[in-house]
């Protein structure tokens, strides 16, 4: 993420009085101002040109490695000796400098405290805004705690060199919302690229999802006036005219990368932005580490063996490969959380939906259903899916009951009727596959090819994941139908048969 071209400005708008105190607590965070020399800029920690440490005297003098060390200034600030040391990796981008990531710097067993960071270097809400306008604030349902982070660590930006964090802003800078594998969330793909996910659901969730952020920016200002004691120190323009859109969003997305949800802290501090943390660690599905809130701090226990010098990893949540993409950047390939959604509902136009409505509640399911499809269960889900769906062919409504109360993969329905049912089950899938542009053995091309477009790489993961989900429902339903006991009867018109999406 790059918010290099942000600048000062120099107005002096009529602000409201402060409604909330504000401790004197130096908290800055994020994106550094553009600097006079390119030079200056170039190094922020030990780090080389490939996975090796370098010397910092080699490539940076003194001052400027005093300045801008991220390690170090925490050192300085507090952190205790730790067991992790900054390395960098190329970018795929020769435009952008390379990414850092934290890694062991010596070998670490499992349950080893990699590091634990004081709470006086971690940024959270309640250091922010004070816990009276949080909770004001989120309350109006307006604004989301990124985006009062994201605004927070824009203004903050502003003051340079003068910032206690200019450090860890710089580092965050650096890494420009990307993930581990140097890859910017598709909120910040141009159209073009967004056409890599043509056919994936996931596409229309990054459209919706920016559709969200442009809502969260028109309420600004709300925040400007409602805690005014957060940015009296700022001599800027209120946060629509000193800040344009395209600005808002990439600070939002780059929050949206590197912010960490604690467990078991009030609700200001749940949120958090870590030193050391995201987007410095990487996120792993199938990993147990987790940052934790231990003794005013914020600490980072180890799962696994680490030899000196790997990477180290930590647990992403129980996330769906589509909002790992869409979040970090990334895709994993062995998430055995990942999921896809597919969506009935009854026809409103169905003389009796009311009735069925009924029926559906009273057996814990709604007139929109979602149904998860958990990768390597999608035999399970499909047999979720099928007394729902035969409720929308039944009429008698002593059958509405039956069908939505019945075990077993064939239900005793007529025959045709169960025909109907798997049959529109499986043109569902069948179309859904169709969608995408590409076969899964054009993906296997695509991502042999070792020059593949980052972007377009992750996407065609993503994809090629999906359309696996795809084809698992649409073997199973097949199955079903293949054990129905007559293939001769032809499937019962259905005028109020739900809707699939």
């Amino acid at each position: 993420m790059d918010l290099l071209h942000i600048t000062p400005c120099i107005s002096s708008p009529l602000r409201l009085p402060a409604l909330v105190p504000r401790s004197r607590v130096a908290t800055s965070v994020f994106f550094y101002k553009k600097p006079t020399s390119i030079g200056k800029c170039r190094n922020m920690c030990a780090a080389s040109n490939s996975d090796t440490i370098v010397k910092s005297s080699e490539i940076t003098s003194k001052k400027e490695e005093e300045h801008g060390d991220l390690k170090s200034w925490m050192h300085r600030n507090g952190l205790p000796p730790c067991k992790v040391m900054l390395r960098e990796r190329p970018s795929h981008d020769s435009k952008h400098r390379p990414i850092h990531y934290v890694a062991a710097s010596e070998d670490l067993q499992a349950g080893d405290v990699a590091f634990s960071v004081p709470n006086s270097l971690v940024v959270t809400l309640d250091r922010v805004l004070g816990n009276e306008t949080i909770a004001e604030l989120l309350t109006t349902n307006k604004l989301s705690e990124l985006a009062c982070l994201a605004l927070y660590l824009m203004y903050e930006k502003k003051q340079g060199k003068k910032s206690f964090w200019y450090p860890y802003i710089k580092e965050l800078d650096r890494q420009r919302g990307r993930g581990q594998l140097a890859v910017e969330s598709p909120l910040l793909w141009t159209e073009a690229e967004l056409d890599y996910l043509t056919g994936s659901p996931t596409k229309a969730e990054v459209l919706e999802r920016a559709e969200g952020i442009k809502r969260e920016y028109n309420e600004l200002d709300t925040v400007w006036f409602m805690a005014g004691s957060l940015f009296e120190q700022y001599p800027y323009d209120i946060p629509t005219e000193a800040f344009p859109f395209k600005i808002f969003k990439q600070a939002f997305v780059a929050v949206q990368s590197c912010v960490v949800h604690l467990q078991k802290v009030s609700l200001a501090r749940r949120f958090a932005l870590v030193p050391l943390g995201p987007p410095l660690l990487s996120y792993r599905s199938n990993c147990k580490a987790m940052l934790t809130a231990v003794d005013g701090t914020v600490q980072l226990v180890v799962d696994r063996p680490y030899k000196a010098g790997e990477p180290i990893v930590v647990w992403c949540g129980p996330q769906p490969n589509s909002k790992l993409l869409i979040n970090y950047g990334f895709v994993d390939e062995e998430n055995s959380y990942d999921r896809m959604v597919v969506e009935a509902s009854l026809n409103t136009e169905d003389p009796q939906y009311q009735d069925k409505r009924l029926a559906a509640q009273r057996n814990g399911k709604l007139s929109v259903q979602a149904f998860q499809v958990f990768v390597g269960k999608e035999r399970d889900a499909v047999m979720d899916m099928l007394p729902y769906l035969r409720l929308g062919y039944v009429s008698d409504p002593s059958e509405m009951q039956s069908v939505l109360s019945s075990q077993g993969p064939i239900c005793p329905v007529s025959s045709c009727m169960e025909r109907a049912v798997l049959d529109q089950l499986a043109e569902y899938f069948v179309a859904k596959l169709a969608g995408y542009p590409t076969t899964l053995s054009e993906d296997e091309t695509l991502l042999a090819d070792p020059t593949l477009n980052p972007k377009k790489r992750v996407a065609t993961q993503l994809v090629r994941l999906e359309k696996k989900i795809l084809k698992a429902c649409l073997q199973a339903t097949v199955d079903l139908i293949n054990q129905l006991p007559d293939h001769s009867v032809s499937p019962c018109p259905a005028p109020y048969a739900p809707i699939l999406k």
